[in-house]
């Protein structure tokens, strides 16, 4: 597969310069991304997934799963080369995301069962689930679903939890109510959504024009659907299985981030047995919009894992 280009922007319009500069350095010299391949799940459906190898046979492999309202790569392009220099590293759009299976309902034991899935039909044995947001969240639930299945995990910007303020409680009640109402229409607009995007997504676009790649990843997913999510997501709560999780965990807080309470990602980290924290001092968006902070802090957290297992 092709590796992703750090080639310098050479874009000559005023605007492009512009928006180049408001994005870090890592983002900015980009021109391509790894190419993957639709993946059929036995018994699931199909999903997109990019299968990098790494650079030794037995490389340890960290099985990627990315945040809603993004897709695999979206989520993860800028820690891809880092991460590929020591590890195998595996990425796939989740379900009602890009190109991610679509289902009668979106459900978060799915989301976990379609990862192990995913590490089964590769071959991976334990490899280490790394999430981002609700990439995290999935990656407790597989861990807690499947702890033979999985050799560590890695929690990145996400939570145990979402309702704990009155105002979190009314939210998600109104917010679950409504999705509710128009959950038949959601599934289907969120199908017809899916029939009209490319066979697969773009690997590749011009020096200076990421903006068009990355909102073309963001349109792939259909409003519909992350309706649907907001509102499942919303509901989950993993204080009561937490502390029973086993396998090496590392939790990356990031410290400046307003859609989840720092606090929260601290308890978090409190409650599972081990877990070792790393601090990244950027907000919810780290992963893409500041990657030269919240790479390199990711990479140790990926790290202490593989360390332990």
């Amino acid at each position: 597969m092709t590796k992703p280009s750090l080639d310098h922007s050479e874009a000559t319009e005023s605007g492009e310069r512009r928006r180049n500069r408001r994005l870090s350095p890592r983002i900015s010299r980009l021109t391509e991304v790894p190419q993957g391949a639709m993946v059929e799940l036995p018994g699931r459906g199909s999903t997109y997934v990019v299968d990098l190898a790494g650079p030794a046979a037995d490389s340890p492999t960290i099985l990627l799963l990315h945040g809603m309202a993004t897709t695999a790569m979206l989520n993860w392009f800028p820690s891809l080369r880092e991460l590929n220099e020591l590890y195998r590293v595996v990425l796939f759009d989740q379900r009602w995301h890009g190109h991610g299976i679509r289902s009668e309902r979106f459900d978060l034991d799915d989301l976990a069962d379609d990862a192990i899935a995913v590490a089964e039909v590769l071959g991976l044995d334990r490899p280490v689930l790394a999430g981002y947001s609700m990439g995290g969240v999935i990656a407790q639930l597989a861990a807690h679903r499947h702890p033979d299945k999985v050799g560590g995990i890695v929690l990145a910007a996400t939570t145990y939890r979402f309702q704990e303020t009155r105002r979190e409680r009314a939210f998600h009640k109104t917010w679950g109510l409504l999705a509710a109402s128009f959950a038949e229409t959601a599934l289907r607009r969120t199908e017809l959504h899916k029939q009209k995007l490319p066979v697969l997504p773009q690997a590749s676009w011009p020096v200076g024009r990421m903006d068009r790649w990355a909102m073309a990843e963001m349109r792939s997913t259909s409003g519909w659907a992350l309706a649907q999510a907001l509102a499942v997501l919303g509901n989950f709560d993993a204080t009561e299985w937490l502390s029973t999780l086993k396998v090496p965990t590392a939790v990356v807080i990031t410290t400046r981030d307003r859609a989840l309470p720092v606090y929260r990602q601290l308890e978090m980290a409190k409650m599972i047995p081990g877990a070792e924290i790393f601090l990244a001092k950027a907000g919810h968006a780290a992963c893409a919009l500041e990657a030269d902070v919240f790479v390199p802090v990711f990479l140790e957290a990926c790290q202490s894992v593989v360390g332990r297992l």
